[in-house]
C-alpha cells in the first residue's frame, strides 16, 4: 500500500488526514484478516517516527514504513511532487531488503502515491492498482468561491497514473464514469468497489442519550446538528454557519451546530470560520471542537440529531456512512458519492446547491419531521449495513487477481 502524503496512523479531521486515512487503515486490516501481509509506505513527517511500526500494536500483519523525503515538517501537500523521487527511492531501497518477489501487487492511494507506485510496480514487475480518492478535474468543477483550483501538473500526473494502472478502483459508479469520461480510462480496467464502515464501532447508542449529551457538554433539550470533517472550502462548513445565521435572523428555532474538526489547507481556516460565526451573531449557536478518535466520533454521531455534509465534492462520503451506522440521519449535498450513500427521504436529505437559505429551510424542515426521531434513524442503520470492510476486502482481492492477469497478458 502506498499512502505518500498522509499516514493511516494520523488523526482524521485536520490537515490532510481524512476519509482516505480511514480507508487505507481499515482496508489493510480487512485484507490481513484474509491472510494477506500488508506493508504501507508513507512519508515520514517527524524525525521521532520509527522506520517501521505496526499499524496496530501487537499485530505484525500490517506494517507502516516511514520513508524520509525532504524536510520532516513544513511541507504542504502541493510541495510533495518535488519529493516523489526521494519517496520512490526509499520504497525501492526498503524492498531490496526483502526476498525477490516479495510483493505481489502495489495498491496506490491518491495521485502522488500513484506516481511512486507506477515506478515501483515496473521495477518489481507486479500489477499497479490505484484508487484516486479525489480527482483534480472533479474538484475544479465544483470550487468554492475564492478557493484555488488544482494545478495543471496534478491533472497531468493523474492522467499518467490512470494510463499506467493495471486496475483502477472507484468507490461509486459515478466516480467510475468520471474516470472514463474525464480521464480517458479504459472501462475494462475500472472496478467499482464501495468502501466499508466499522459497524461495531459505529452503531446506534444503546444507553441514555441525555446522559451521553451531558457527558459531551451538549444541551439535552436542543436539536444538535453535527459537522465532522476538515475545515476547508471543499467541505463547505461555512454554508452551515450561514444557514444558522439565516435561522436566527428569521426567528425560527435554531439548532446547535457542532463543528468537529481542524483546519486544512491553510492554518487560518478554523479561525476564519469562528470569525464568521461572530460576524453573523451566532457564536453562541456554534460549538467548535477538535477532531475526535474513532470511538469518540461514534459518540458524537450518536448524540446528534442530524449530521450535515454540505461538501462541494465527495468521491464517496465515508462520514455519511459512519453517521448512518450510528443511526443518525444525514443531510448532504447532492454531489458525488453522497448521492449514493444518503437515501433521500429515507435515511436523510439531499440538498442541491449551497445556498445558505435553502440549507436553513432543509435543516429546519428535517428537524421538525417526526420521522427523523424514529423511522429515519432505523433506516440509516439499515443503509449503513450494506457496507462492510470485509466485503470491500473480498472485492479488492478480486481486483488484484484481475490486475495480475492483465499484466501477465501484457
Amino acid at each position: 500500500m502506498l499512502s505518500v502524503h498522509t499516514s493511516p496512523r494520523d488523526q482524521p479531521g485536520t490537515g490532510d488526514a481524512g476519509g482516505m486515512n480511514v480507508y487505507v487503515a481499515e482496508l489493510s486490516r480487512a485484507l490481513a484478516r484474509r491472510g494477506a501481509g500488508v506493508e504501507i509506505f508513507t512519508r515520514a513527517t517527524s524525525s521521532t517516527l520509527p522506520d517501521t511500526v505496526e499499524l496496530d500494536p501487537g499485530d505484525d500483519r500490517v506494517l507502516v514504513h516511514h520513508v524520509p523525503a525532504g524536510p520532516y515538517e513544513g511541507l504542504d501537500k502541493n510541495d510533495l511532487p518535488a519529493q516523489l523521487c526521494a519517496v520512490t527511492a526509499g520504497v525501492v531501497r526498503h524492498a531490496a531488503t526483502r526476498p525477490a518477489g516479495w510483493f505481489d501487487v502495489v495498491h496506490a492511494h491518491y495521485w502522488l502515491s500513484g506516481q511512486v507506485g507506477w515506478l515501483a510496480a515496473e521495477r518489481w514487475d507486479v500489477p499497479l492498482v490505484h484508487t484516486m480518492h479525489t480527482m483534480a478535474r472533479v474538484k475544479n468543477a465544483a470550487l468554492a468561491p475564492g478557493d484555488s483550483p488544482e494545478p495543471p501538473t496534478r491533472v497531468i500526473g493523474e492522467e499518467q497514473v490512470v494510463s499506467a494502472a493495471d486496475a483502477l478502483v472507484a468507490s461509486t459508479a459515478e466516480e467510475a464514469q468520471d474516470l472514463v469520461g474525464m480521464y480517458g480510462a479504459d472501462p475494462a480496467r475500472v472496478h467499482v468497489v464501495a468502501p466499508g464502515v466499522d459497524l461495531s464501532t459505529f452503531r446506534p447508542w444503546a444507553g441514555d442519550r441525555a446522559a451521553l449529551r451531558r457527558d459531551l457538554g451538549l444541551p439535552v433539550d436542543r436539536d444538535v446538528v453535527l459537522f465532522a470533517g476538515r475545515v476547508q472550502p471543499l467541505k463547505a462548513p461555512d454554508v452551515l454557519v450561514y444557514a444558522i445565521g439565516v435561522l436566527r435572523a428569521t426567528g425560527r428555532p435554531v439548532p446547535l451546530l457542532v463543528v468537529l474538526g481542524g483546519p486544512s489547507g491553510r492554518p487560518a481556516a478554523l479561525r476564519e470560520l469562528q470569525a464568521l460565526a461572530v460576524a453573523l451573531g451566532v457564536e453562541q449557536d456554534v460549538l467548535f471542537r477538535p477532531p475526535a478518535s474513532r470511538t469518540e466520533l461514534a459518540r458524537w454521531f450518536a448524540a446528534a440529531d442530524l449530521v450535515a455534509m454540505p461538501s462541494r465534492s465527495e468521491s464517496f462520503g465515508l462520514v455519511a456512512v459512519e453517521a448512518q451506522a450510528a443511526g443518525t440521519p444525514v443531510v448532504a449535498s447532492a454531489v458525488g458519492g453522497l448521492r449514493s450513500v444518503v437515501h433521500d427521504g429515507v435515511s436523510g436529505r439531499q440538498v442541491r446547491g449551497h445556498d445558505p437559505a435553502v440549507w436553513a429551510d432543509v435543516l429546519a424542515s428535517t428537524l421538525a419531521d417526526p420521522a427523523v426521531r424514529g423511522p429515519w434513524r432505523a433506516a440509516a442503520r439499515r443503509v449503513a449495513e450494506q457496507y462492510g470492510w470485509d466485503a470491500t476486502a473480498e472485492q479488492v482481492l478480486k481486483v488484484y487477481a484481475l490486475a495480475a492477469e492483465r499484466r501477465a497478458r501484457g
